[in-house]
């Protein structure tokens, strides 16, 4: 097949999905909340039943991370996000505020364009597939080219169950001709109402500047500050969990460590201790030709790699049980590879003289890239905590908990999601961990309170300072009345 004809094919493809995934999405419109409760949750247990299949597939298609915690994701994804939306109301009439006089009315936004990339692709598919129908939309799934086969096989058989559970006949489906044109065909397509964008930064760009909507998550280059307060054994053991689960492939998982002077030694110990290996100069300088293509984009090649083999591709030796690898930084910009995010277990470390300058640091790395993402704080001192919260240019604090897991909702109480919103500083629609609420309008019907006359009569309150209406008046009498009961009691 020519590259012409293979792009031609999948623009078309696109639009006959799209076609029919509109006219799912209005009989999903007519829905109760019990039908669509039904639907979302034979998806869940899909995604559960195949959890280990479709970790294996993902592994071995991509050659990313470990299938392992691939299995973990694709839990997460099918129940832990359930349970967090299985009672959420999304049909009809959400709230009546008798005493205002305003309903509140869910309305869906209508066919859901949903990208999934190919650090966590299956995960992704069943966790946007959810959210998406809990909503009331469909969704159309265009697959990173690299994970065609595992998202294919997720839509497979999270459509074959959500059909058994009365899902319209195309409420959710997927190119199986990816290309960039077909993507593009996608999200500029007149019936598509939303984009829901995970993945690099060119193609979330892609999709804010494609006129339609969208809901798109930058990169991630998230800080760990390791304050002296902290519980040092307990923090690295937690940064260590985080940036080797699915060797680093979660967008919210460490990027760098920022230690203050005077615990450096205590730190750089328990990390040796911990499995850390601390590479020397030359081997860092060798380990960083390999971190960025020519570009400046991420190199795919040590993308959810384990250590021995980014070493082996670097031609560095290191100790065969070694979790994690550390190059002592001091510079931070887009030429500095390790001041960049790598979703590999590949971790700066930088050393301020206190917290205020570790403060700075940690804003300065997250300018450079992530900014609006999230970053991580080990930390026994409140006040220094809140300083943080108050100053960082991110959409999540992470306190005391490993940032892949804490980001997503695992290991916190933030929404389950794999979808992170930036917020405006990250170019982002929303701060939020993305749910079905994200992915439905509000429709508000509101009663008549006033009449023309009452606004007049405000406004000539307003104009003259010598009347005071009545209601003011006797509105300062009650509260008179009221101050002179409770001093007689």
């Amino acid at each position: 097949m020519m590259l012409q004809d293979k792009d031609l094919l999948s623009i078309q493809e696109v639009r006959d999905l799209v076609k029919k995934a509109k006219e799912a999405q209005k009989i999903l419109a007519n829905m109760n909340q019990e039908q669509i409760n039904k639907i979302v949750k034979a998806i869940s247990e899909a995604g559960y039943t195949n959890r280990e299949k479709l970790a294996k597939m993902a592994h071995e298609e991509t050659g990313f991370g470990k299938y392992q915690d691939k299995i973990v994701k694709n839990t997460f994804a099918s129940k832990v996000v359930y349970e967090n939306i299985k009672d959420l109301k999304t049909v009809g009439i959400l709230n009546e505020d008798k005493e205002n006089k305003i309903l509140e009315i869910a309305v869906p936004v209508g066919v859901v364009a949903g990208l999934i990339p190919s650090t966590n692709p299956t995960s992704t598919a069943i966790y946007k597939a959810m959210i998406a129908l809990k909503a009331g939309n469909s969704i159309v799934f265009s697959p990173h080219p690299n994970a065609k086969k595992c998202i294919l096989e997720t839509v497979k058989v999270i459509k074959e169950a959500a059909l058994k559970a009365g899902m319209p006949e195309d409420a959710i489906s997927c190119i199986s001709i990816p290309s960039m044109q077909g993507t593009t065909e996608l999200m500029k397509h007149d019936d598509v109402s939303l984009i829901l964008a995970t993945g690099g930064s060119a193609m979330v760009k892609a999709a804010y500047s494609s006129g339609t909507p969208a809901i798109g998550v930058g990169p991630g280059n998230g800080p760990a500050f390791i304050e002296k307060s902290a519980n040092i054994k307990l923090a690295v053991k937690r940064i260590i969990d985080s940036k080797t689960f699915d060797n680093g492939t979660i967008c919210a998982s460490e990027q760098s460590i920022v230690v203050e002077k005077e615990t450096e030694e205590k730190v750089v110990k328990e990390l040796k201790a911990q499995g850390a290996y601390f590479m020397t100069k030359e081997e860092a300088d060798k380990l960083s030709k390999f971190i960025l293509r020519s570009n400046g984009t991420m190199n795919p090649q040590i993308v959810g790699k384990s250590p021995q083999v980014i070493a082996d591709l670097a031609g560095i030796k290191i100790p065969e049980n070694t979790k994690v690898l550390i190059a002592y930084e001091e510079n931070v910009g887009p030429k500095y590879p390790y001041s960049r995010e790598k979703l590999a277990p590949i971790l700066a470390f930088y050393v301020e003289k206190d917290w205020k300058s570790a403060c700075d640091r940690c804003i300065q790395v997250l300018y450079n890239e992530g900014a609006g993402h999230t970053m991580i704080i080990h930390s026994e001192n409140e006040k220094i905590i809140k300083e943080f919260a108050l100053k960082k240019p991110v959409s999540r604090i992470l306190i005391n908990t490993p940032g892949s897991l804490g980001g997503i909702g695992g290991t916190t109480n933030l929404v389950p999601a794999l979808t992170l919103g930036c917020g405006a500083v990250g170019g982002s629609a929303t701060s939020d961990n993305i749910g079905p609420m994200n992915l439905i309008n509000i429709r508000r019907a509101v009663y008549g309170i006033r009449e023309l006359e009452d606004l007049k009569e405000n406004k000539d309150s307003n104009e003259n300072n010598n009347t005071i209406s009545e209601d003011y008046v006797n509105l300062i009498v009650e509260k008179i009345v009221q101050k002179l009961k409770e001093k007689i009691n």
